[in-house]
């Protein structure tokens, strides 16, 4: 799987069902291996949190669908 076909992908909480955002970018180590992701917060979201932009480890992905990533955060 590419980094771009998981772009297109929504990040949605398992925890409350919230709908993140989408990943727009990702930290890699030297050794090549994901270290955690860059999600574009949903425009609703920015709204109220003002942020923007937040990250999540790769170890907090819990599945990833044809649509949606879950994760629990």
């Amino acid at each position: 799987m590419l980094l771009s076909d998981l772009q297109t992908k929504d990040i949605i909480n398992i925890k409350n069902g919230n709908n993140l955002g989408r990943i727009i970018d990702a930290r890699i180590d030297d050794a090549g291996k994901i270290i955690y992701f860059v999600v574009e917060e949903r425009k609703l979201l920015r709204k109220v949190t003002r942020g923007g932009e937040f990250s999540f480890a790769y170890d907090k992905i819990k599945k990833i669908g044809e649509d949606v990533i879950l994760v629990e955060l």
